[in-house]
C-alpha cells in the first residue's frame, strides 16, 4: 500500500516536472517567434530571462526528486550523506550561474 502511494507521488512529481518543461518549451518557441518578428530587444531579453528562471526552477525540482528517490531513499545515513555531497558538488559545478564581464 505504501509503495503504491510513493509511486503515485512520484508520478505526480514527474508530471509536474514535465508540465513545467512543456511550458519552458513554449517560452522558447515564443522567443524564437519574437526574433523572427524583429520584436524590441528589451522584450526578447525579458522573455529570455523568464525562460531561464523557469529552467532554473525545473532544475531544482529535478535535483530534489533525484535526492529523494536516488540518493537518500532506503540508504544508510553515511551513504546518503556521501551521495548528497556528490549531488551538491555536481549542482554547483554544472548548475551554477556564470558571470561574464
Amino acid at each position: 500500500m505504501q509503495e503504491q502511494q510513493v509511486t503515485k507521488q512520484t508520478d505526480a512529481e514527474t508530471d509536474a516536472i514535465l508540465t513545467r518543461l512543456r511550458r519552458i518549451e513554449g517560452q522558447i518557441r515564443g522567443i524564437h517567434r519574437m526574433l523572427e518578428e524583429d520584436r524590441v530587444c528589451e522584450d526578447v531579453v525579458t522573455q529570455l530571462m523568464a525562460a531561464r528562471s523557469s529552467l532554473d526552477q525545473a532544475g531544482l525540482l529535478i535535483i530534489d526528486h533525484h535526492i529523494d528517490r536516488c540518493l537518500v531513499a532506503d540508504r544508510p545515513t553515511e551513504e546518503a550523506l556521501r551521495n548528497l555531497r556528490q549531488a551538491l558538488r555536481m549542482w554547483f559545478r554544472f548548475g551554477g550561474r556564470t558571470q561574464h564581464s
